[in-house]
């Protein structure tokens, strides 16, 4: 959440000489190039990914997730939205939401987007949002797809309303997995914990030495964790 497709580059990097499949990275419904526009609900997240599944890789897919996007690969693995999906890799995705963290998500779905006179200001703005300050270069690939606009009025590419997805329980949605879901999380990730995971997944793993942006962190160490199942 906050985040594009544009953040999964360094992971491609390895995937694309390692793996004879297609893959595909969308931009979620409020985010990077996808329409900026409700409903933003996890369920409508997951509609959206699953009709561009059939539409474009018809077959059992392997889900790779990340934080919200991991959420949204479990719900959409339940198999009630069409797509036949053979496991999903999640990683990085906040399982315990308190009541205070929910109310601050909704108060930000119902303020409007901020507009900046230059693109560096939104670019830094992006980053926090994205989790990739400090990570990722100002002038990056990655940084220029997360903002929008010209003329002294940028925006970041996200729509503040797709906060509004925050609210039902994470650790039900994955649990409606039907397919197998392996959960993953760097050891310095603030969102959650191994113990988390693991209620979820009893086999649940840490990445060492990495934060909540795994695949920015330590692509390779990703790709050894979601091939174990999509070979």
């Amino acid at each position: 959440m906050g985040a594009n497709a544009s953040v999964w580059e360094p992971l491609l990097a390895i995937v694309e000489p390692a793996w004879s499949g297609r893959w595909l990275a969308p931009d979620l419904r409020g985010h990077g190039r996808s329409v900026r526009e409700g409903p933003y609900g996890i369920g409508a997240h997951a509609a959206d990914v699953a009709a561009l599944i059939e539409a474009e890789m018809p077959g059992a897919v392997t889900l790779v997730g990340h934080s919200f996007g991991g959420a949204v690969a479990g719900l959409l693995a339940s198999g009630w939205f069409g797509p036949r999906v053979g496991e999903v890799a999640a990683f990085g995705v906040k399982i315990e939401w308190t009541e205070s963290e929910i109310e601050k998500a909704r108060a930000m779905s119902h303020r409007p987007a901020p507009a900046f006179a230059t693109r560096e200001e939104a670019t830094e703005r992006y980053l926090r949002i994205s989790g990739l300050a400090g990570l990722a270069d100002a002038s990056s690939a990655t940084a220029v797809a997360g903002v929008l606009g010209d003329d002294g009025r940028f925006q970041v590419a996200m729509d503040p309303r797709a906060y509004g997805a925050v609210g039902p329980s994470i650790a039900a949605l994955l649990r409606l997995a039907t397919a197998p879901l392996r959960l993953a999380a760097g050891d310095r990730d603030p969102m959650v914990t191994l113990e988390q995971m693991r209620r979820v997944d009893p086999a649940a793993r840490v990445f060492p030495g990495v934060g909540h942006n795994a695949h920015w962190e330590a692509p390779d160490q990703v790709w050894s964790f979601v091939a174990v199942g999509a070979r």
